[in-house]
């Protein structure tokens, strides 16, 4: 069986624009999924797939438009429901470059069980959770991801529920792959896009999303350019996890808890720093990464877990294979026709 990027590539290259449909874009001016789809056209280019061996799979809300735009083969399910008829076409066609498209609404609230089950299965998915901590199709409710307080049309006086981390979600189902980055970085979503195609598996793409409608600045802390770089932690395998804008901050193990430290400063050097791996069996590191928040740490961006696993629709295809070379029937004929059968005239 192929891996996700091994569909037939083409001799021909395309470029991000042959990947477009002929359908008009239809957000908001200014909506940060135009960043997404830019990013995942690009991320098709490098990967040098054929058009007809990608799909992108939705369920509902702004996001899951994303079908429309893309000159692939494409599918806008129902509300919740993206993963598990996304599931469904990859057990059916293993050969296929399925990708989901969902938001946080979507994905978290009515389609919570089948995302925390598609991660546990690891079936070998993309999965691009478009993350704005509001409802934006459905007019400004507060989502699974909203901030406890947040004042919206469906939480007037603030809300009293803690939001959920999905990268936290997902470690609790054993992911075998999950990363986080901000609409505002083409350059950092493509590479993490053609990352998460090569991984066999669930990859799970936290892309935090601006709705200027709705919740707009909702990210702004950490995607600002006056911020940024004290606000990321770009995330790089065999790397030192260092960010600031002069590279001079880092992040080290203190007991079972992280903290930030200062190159040159209490005798702290660059062998303080520790050094990103992303390919750690233990979740351990990865969950502490996962949850640092503002303003006590920077918020980590890449991917941060990226491990081997069993693969559900790998494992699935070998165990029918497996069942049909030692079943004495060969086809639902010969089991029609076994046993006591008769004829109608």
């Amino acid at each position: 069986m192929k891996h996700k990027m091994e569909a037939a590539t083409i001799g021909c290259p395309l470029k991000p624009k042959d990947f477009a449909s002929d359908q008009e874009v239809k957000w908001c001016p200014g909506c940060g999924d135009y960043a997404v789809l830019n990013a995942v056209q690009r991320a098709l280019v490098e990967l040098n797939v054929k058009k007809e061996d990608v799909t992108f799979i939705s369920g509902i809300g702004c996001s899951s438009r994303f079908p429309y735009y893309m000159d692939t083969y494409g599918f806008h399910t129902i509300h919740g429901r993206g993963v598990a008829i996304a599931t469904g076409v990859k057990v059916a066609n293993p050969e296929l470059s399925v990708w989901v498209v969902a938001g946080d609404g979507d994905a978290l609230a009515i389609g919570g069980n089948h995302f925390i089950h598609a991660i546990r299965r690891n079936v070998n998915l993309n999965f691009l959770l478009f993350n704005n901590e509001i409802y934006g199709l459905t007019k400004g409710q507060y989502s699974p991801t909203s901030e406890r307080g947040k004042i919206t049309k469906s939480s007037p006086h603030g809300t009293v529920e803690s939001p959920f981390n999905p990268l936290e979600l997902a470690i609790g189902a054993h992911s075998s792959f999950y990363a986080r980055v901000p609409d505002t970085d083409v350059k950092l979503m493509t590479q993490v896009m053609v990352e998460a195609e090569k991984h066999e598996g669930l990859s799970l793409i936290e892309i935090l999303q601006n709705c200027v409608i709705f919740n707009d600045k909702v990210h702004a802390a950490i995607t600002a350019k006056e911020s940024k770089a004290d606000n990321q932690l770009i995330l790089e395998h065999g790397k030192p996890m260092l960010f600031g804008a002069e590279k001079n901050k880092g992040l080290r193990l203190k007991g079972l808890e992280l903290e930030v430290v200062c190159i040159g400063e209490n005798g702290i050097t660059a062998d303080d720093v520790l050094v990103h791996d992303e390919k750690l069996e233990n979740p351990t590191l990865h969950y502490l990464l996962s949850r640092m928040s503002l303003p006590e740490f920077p918020i980590a961006m890449g991917v941060i877990r990226n491990v081997e696993a069993a693969v559900y629709d790998k494992s699935l295809h070998a165990q029918i294979s497996k069942e049909q070379e030692n079943s004495k029937f060969k086809s639902l004929n010969d089991l029609y026709l076994s046993g006591n059968t008769f004829r109608i005239n």
